[in-house]
This record gives C-alpha cells, structure tokens and sequence, in this order.
C-alpha cells in the first residue's frame, strides 16, 4: 500500500517516519519544509491541483494528513492561513482520496470541544470549539466527512514527543535553568506520546475501520502535574515548579480547562492498549537523553 503522509515534518510525522520501516507499506513523507538527513516531498495540501496530480502519480492508497495550523494565540490574527492548511487542506486532500478510492486517515484535536464538561469526551459529543484554531480544525473534520471518501478522524491533544518544540522540550530546558517555574494548574487532559499515537495509526492502516477515534494517554493530569513530573524524572530538582491560574497568563484565546478524551471505542475496536502518560514521559525523557 501507498501511504501518503503529510506534515511529515512535524512531531507526529516524525514519529512515523521513526515507525514506518516496522511496517510493510510504502510511506512517502510529503512537507513544505525540508528536515537535515530526511527525504522530503514538497507538497502543499492548500493546492488541490497538486495534491490530486501528487496522488495520481504516486498511486496513493491511504493519505494520513498530520499538517496542521497549530499555534493556537497567532491563529487569532493568522485566521484567512489557519483556515487554509486546517479546512481547505484536509478539503482537498480528501476530494483526492474520494476521487481515487483511497482512504483518508485525518489528525483532529481536543479543541474541537469547549472543555466544560466533567466526564471524558466521546466522540459523539457535541462540537463547541474556542477560538480560531478548534473552530478551523472542525471545519476540517466536517470538510473530511463530506467528502465521500472513506475516512478515520484520529483526535488527539496534548502532544509531546523528542522531535521539535513542545510542552516536555520546553520544561526540560526551563527547569535546567531556573530557580522557579510557574505551570497553570486549572486546565486538565491527557499527555499524548507521538511515537504512541504513532503506533496507533499504523495498527489503524493494517485493518481500517472507518469513523472517529479519540487517542491520547491513559489517566489524567493538569499541566502542573505534567511540568512536576517532567522535573522529578530530569533530576531537575533545585527549581521549584509553582502552581498557577489561566488568569496569570492572559491569551487572545481561552484554553479548555478539561480535555480528556475517552478512548473507548480505539480500545475495542483495534484493542490496543494505551500506556499512561506517567510511563510514555519515561520513554520519552530516555530516547532525549
């Protein structure tokens, strides 16, 4: 099978590339950017020309769409960019994989919720986006579902991985550095290990069953936690990590203060096991180090 990946640049895209010679397909890493020591294709998903010449040409039977629009405040003033690589793209890539018969594995998120409930999300619950960013990243999950290609909707949030900037990386280097660090400690959800979610996509291309899965770690932590965590298994303990409020650092937009996705329907249908965050940050912390 030929696997389109694009965004292969990314935390997540990495962390295929990494998994990718387990499998037995044949995964051809698309991005806009080049990464040192990597084959990358250029495509942009916001040309649909390109994308179905792209997918004619290369025969592709299954397009995993890991590009994304993802900073969340610049997404407020960047909204016509954020609508393009978040709605238009996955539109487009979609529209191709219709049109040739190809599955269409999409990448959403947590924000797509407003984060107020007080049980785990499940996939049927109703959309209430916050800001740009979720609101976009819906418009993409609709765009995908309309399309008439088959499809699985993978939603995640919490990303971290060894690759690229993120959440781990950065507390790593702040609490190396620093007396004291200060982490809100009102906003919860679940850590999510790229290489995790990683293995999880490709359990999903060896025997696709259509629809929407929510995928993040196992338990539930604030970001609090998770930077206090990241501290005690660095050895970083002469900073002091503080607890905060989401008021203590004012954002164009709000954050969901709950985003925990139930992960129900992943397990019974794949039956995977999904390892707790505490366990992913562990093997995370060693492939850094």
């Amino acid at each position: 099978m030929n696997v389109l990946v694009t965004g292969a640049n990314g935390q997540l895209g990495r962390s295929l590339r990494a998994l990718a010679p387990t499998s037995g397909d044949r995964f051809i890493f698309t991005d806009v950017s080049s990464l040192p020591g990597e084959e990358t294709v250029y495509l942009d998903i916001t040309d649909a020309n390109a994308v179905n010449l792209f997918c004619e040409s290369e025969r592709v039977d299954c397009i995993v769409n890991c590009a994304a629009y993802t900073a969340v405040d610049k997404a407020e003033d960047d909204s016509a960019l954020c609508d393009l690589l978040n709605r238009v793209g996955p539109a487009n890539l979609a529209g191709a994989a219709a049109g040739r018969g190809a599955l269409m594995l999409h990448i959403s998120t947590d924000y797509i919720f407003g984060g107020d409930s007080s049980i785990p999300y499940r996939e049927e619950m109703d959309a209430a986006p916050l800001g740009v960013y979720g609101a976009t990243k819906y418009q993409g999950e609709l765009a995908v579902r309309e399309s008439g290609a088959e499809y699985v909707i993978i939603r995640t949030g919490w990303l971290y991985s060894p690759y690229g900037r993120n959440f781990v990386k950065t507390m790593l280097e702040l609490t190396a550095s620093r007396r004291e660090v200060r982490v809100v400690c009102d906003q919860v959800g679940t850590p999510t290990y790229a290489l995790d979610l990683a293995g999880f996509i490709l359990r999903v291309l060896e025997k696709p069953v259509p629809g929407i899965y929510n995928y993040s770690g196992e338990g539930v932590c604030s970001w609090y936690d998770f930077a206090c965590a990241i501290r005690d298994l660095s050895g970083h303990s002469g900073c002091e990590v503080l607890p905060c409020s989401s008021a203590d650092y004012p954002s164009k937009v709000r954050r969901p203060h709950y985003s925990v996705l139930d992960k129900s329907r992943a397990k019974a249908v794949y039956g995977v096991r999904i390892p707790h965050w505490f366990h992913s940050l562990k093997r995370c912390l060693d492939e850094i180090h």
